[in-house]
Order: C-alpha cells, then structure tokens, then sequence
C-alpha cells in the first residue's frame, strides 16, 4: 500500500513523520504543499472528509498574518479558497490511503499508519 503524504519540507513534524513512515516500510508518495501544491479536487475531498476544521493550521504564522476579515465567517468555500492561496494554512502532515485521511502526527495517526 503506496501512503500520500502531503508534507512541507521545512516542517520537523513532517519530516519526523516521514522518517518513521519510512522506517515501518511504507511506500511514500511525497507532496510538498508548498513547491508541488495540492490540486483543488484534493482539498475539496478533505474538506467533505474531515471538515475544513481539521485541516485548518489556525498556529500558523500565516493564519495570524491574514487580516480579521479573511478569518471570519469561515465556511467551506472560504477555506478552500484560503488552501488554495496559502497552502502554508493546512495543518500537516496530512496522510491518506485513498481511503482514510489523518492529519498531524500524533498519537492517533501513528496507531493508522505505523502498525
């Protein structure tokens, strides 16, 4: 079973991620969210899956740059569209099997994808 990881190469939580992906043996299908960016059918099918919500990285220096405006009345459309001007807002890594989606590294996603 072949893992996406949508990852920025900059982010030590994602590379923690995908070195211990890698050490369980996982075949990894890399996306940087930043140079490779992240197709809108993609962010539209997490956005239905889990709630924009979770995908949101609301500690972002990024989210805390945008103006009230751009924060408020968040709704799906306005979070797609903030995903896709600002890929630096999703929360990651986000990991997916086709199937089942995570996002972070924690507890929960290590139990999915490591065992």
């Amino acid at each position: 079973m072949t893992l996406r990881v949508y990852h920025l190469k900059t982010c030590d939580t994602c590379r923690k991620a995908i070195k211990e992906l890698k050490e369980s043996h996982a075949e990894l299908d890399l996306t940087d969210v930043h140079a490779d960016g992240v197709a809108e059918e993609t962010l539209h099918t997490w956005i239905k899956t889990i709630g924009y919500e979770k995908v949101l990285n609301t500690r972002s220096t990024t989210w805390r740059a945008l103006d009230d405006s751009a924060k408020s009345e968040m709704d799906d459309d306005k979070a797609l569209a903030l995903f896709s001007k600002h890929p630096t807002l999703i929360k990651r890594p986000v990991i997916t099997d086709g199937e089942t989606i995570t996002v972070g590294w924690k507890d929960d996603a290590k139990e999915m994808w490591l065992n």
